[in-house]
């Protein structure tokens, strides 16, 4: 086990045994420039080029704690980048379970493919990857068990909340916040924590 999660499983940030395996798998330093792999395991974001991050692993940690996927589970992930936080979520999920992928910038969507590919991911059908408006989510394949949301906004999109299932649980940053919500019957469940940063969600007119 490396170094940054045992830090990150002393610090309490990691807890759940399928997240720690996840961890422990998928090594950042497949997800991020060539020149930057030797700070592959600095608890720091790091760029991946147009303007974007790969999140700090402290951040990526605590929101998929929050977010409790589960094998079999559907998720979409939303500004999924250069694919580290999707291909995690497809170690967990498991076989019998689907990660669908969306990336706004088509040069980090490019690059996203290519390094989750690297685990064989996307041959094995647990993960699809798409380019579009992450404010949108995926319609037409929803409706999803958890929702991921890696860029941050002003407010959580409705479209976001229609395709969540009833019971489903979504993670996404927001005003300076991670913010959590579960999907009641006729109402969501909703926590805030204060105190992180995010690349903006980047939302067509």
């Amino acid at each position: 086990m490396s170094s940054l999660v045992n830090q990150l499983i002393k610090d309490g940030y990691l807890k759940k045994e399928a997240i720690i395996e996840a961890f422990s798998e998928i090594s950042r330093i497949e997800f991020v420039p060539k020149e930057l792999e030797l700070q592959a395991e600095a608890n720091v974001a790091l760029p991946i080029g147009c303007g974007q991050t790969v999140s700090q692993p402290l951040t990526v940690a605590f929101m998929l704690e929050l977010l409790d996927p589960l094998p079999g589970h559907k998720v979409l992930d939303i500004g999924s980048g250069s694919g580290w936080t999707t291909a995690l979520l497809a170690h967990i999920v498991g076989p019998e379970g689907k990660v669908f992928g969306l990336e706004r910038i088509s040069k980090i969507f490019d690059q996203s493919k290519k390094n989750i590919a690297k685990f064989g991911y996307i041959e094995k059908g647990i993960v699809e990857i798409y380019n579009g408006d992450g404010s949108q989510g995926l319609k037409e394949k929803a409706p999803y068990d958890r929702i991921l949301v890696s860029a941050e906004s002003n407010n959580v999109p409705e479209a976001l909340k229609e395709q969540l299932k009833i019971g489903g649980k979504m993670v996404l940053p927001v005003n300076g916040s991670i913010k959590y919500l579960e999907k009641k019957e006729d109402e969501f469940y909703e926590e805030d924590y204060p105190g992180f940063s995010f690349v903006p969600l980047i939302i067509d007119n």
